[in-house]
């Protein structure tokens, strides 16, 4: 029986897949900045950038979520001791998973015209967007692939192999942006957008072989998958389900949003770009407390060690609150660097920094829903997630955003709708956990 949980114990699993999680982002965020500072229609193929990524985004947390169920599943067997269980579900997850990400691509790739109409792109912004994504969406099933064996390693309680892949795969798409975008004279034309999307595909195929390796190489899982299907395999389907339902709801608030910056013009999407990628970066850094949350709380459930389970969640909450206040400092100190290193722009500059101090102020909030967040996906408790998410969606960010848009408020609007989404999202998820566990662990 686990009866405690060390700060030394959380970090050796939160700072490795905090530095993992940062991978996404950071490929967003480096193709954004290199691509503001191309000399040839930067504000427009920055606004392309923001639009095709949010979109992207919601692909990715759409079939992505494999990585939470299965390291539910996984994590709950590791604290019961049967992890030779379910050792041909993995295999089989990440078939389903790749297979129908093979579809998506196919039923999206015709339509990308209309589909990103829907975000309000026109004229160069629409062309650059098209371009864009035609290119980046052929790394879709190699992100999943990579996104589910990560969550088979955080299920077997590891964070060391996902970090060494995401650290390569970063650094490989910091390498492969500034040739392919810039060129390299004699060498390599420069491609300008298409270059950022083409780095970023390469760099999730090299991802994507790494992990496939060391999943062989370091762990008894075989990726070759089995049938029948594994009696686990209606569980991680409910899950799926669950979180796919909660997914389209946190898409509608980011289609929302992205539309809603878009209609404001040219420079508006542009500095909305830049401070929903920054905030983006915000929320995988403190994922990596989310994600102890994740694995932690599976395998202390799976033991039935609900004193520890209550006190793990009160250092994740003191842990979380820290990281949070860190960001927002560290943010607010380099408040005007940071705007500089995405664009020179004066008019998508002071867009930016009117809002910017919104994404630092929400940033404390931001990680108490985060890490309950994750202890919710460890637990397997997909269906309240579920409705949390429906409920700070539909009843409380859609309402505020276009009251707010009807005053005229813009990007301010954009940013105070999320920070009460944030608050809804966390605060019934703190009672929750709270009213269930507390008495559980009283009678144990």
């Amino acid at each position: 029986m686990i009866t405690n949980i060390t700060l030394k114990q959380i970090n050796k699993l939160a700072i490795p897949a905090l530095i993992a999680g940062v991978s996404e982002p950071i490929l967003s965020l480096t193709d954004a900045a290199i691509v503001g500072n191309i000399p040839i229609n930067a504000t427009e193929s920055l606004a392309a950038v923001g639009i095709v990524t949010t979109f992207i985004s919601m692909l990715i947390w759409v079939l992505g979520q494999t990585r939470s169920a299965i390291s539910s599943i996984v994590s709950q067997y590791v604290g019961a001791n049967k992890v030779e269980q379910i050792k041909n579900l993995p295999a089989q997850a990440i078939f389903i998973i790749t297979s129908l990400s093979l579809l998506i691509i196919l039923s999206t790739y015709p339509f990308a015209k209309p589909i990103f109409k829907l975000y309000n792109a026109t004229n160069l912004i629409l062309d650059y967007s098209i371009a864009y994504y035609k290119i980046r969406v052929l790394g879709f099933p190699f992100t999943l692939f990579t996104i589910a064996i990560f969550g088979v390693f955080r299920g077997l309680q590891n964070t060391y192999y996902p970090m060494v892949i995401a650290i390569i795969g970063a650094t490989s798409n910091i390498i492969l942006d500034v040739i392919f975008v810039y060129g390299i004279k004699g060498y390599v034309p420069a491609m300008h957008i298409e270059g950022a999307a083409y780095a970023s595909v390469l760099a999730q195929i090299l991802m994507a072989g790494l992990s496939a390796y060391f999943l062989l190489k370091k762990t008894d899982i075989p990726l070759r998958p089995t049938f029948p299907f594994n009696p686990e395999i209606k569980r991680f389907i409910a899950m799926i389900l669950n979180l796919f339902i909660r997914t389209i709801a946190l898409n509608v608030t980011l289609y929302l949003a992205s539309a809603k910056a878009t209609s404001y013009g040219a420079e508006y999407i542009a500095a909305y770009t830049i401070a929903i990628n920054l905030w983006f970066l915000g929320a995988f850094i403190v994922d990596g407390y989310a994600s102890a949350g994740n694995i932690l709380s599976g395998k202390l459930f799976g033991a039935k060690a609900y004193d520890t389970l209550i006190l793990l969640s009160n250092k994740l909450i003191k842990y979380g609150l820290l990281v949070g206040l860190a960001l927002a400092a560290v943010g607010a100190l380099f408040y005007y660097p940071i705007g500089r290193i995405f664009t020179k722009e004066p008019e998508v500059l002071e867009a930016f920094y009117s809002v910017f101090w919104i994404v630092l102020a929400m940033q404390p909030l931001c990680t108490l829903a985060f890490i309950f967040d994750g202890i919710f996906k460890g637990l397997g408790k997909m269906g309240y997630l579920r409705n949390v998410l429906l409920f700070s969606t539909f009843i409380v960010f859609v309402p505020i955003v276009f009251w707010l848009d009807a005053l005229n408020y813009k990007l301010h609007g954009i940013f105070i709708a999320i920070t009460f989404w944030i608050i809804a999202r966390g605060v019934p998820l703190i009672i929750k956990f709270r009213k269930t566990f507390i008495p559980l662990a009283q009678n144990t």
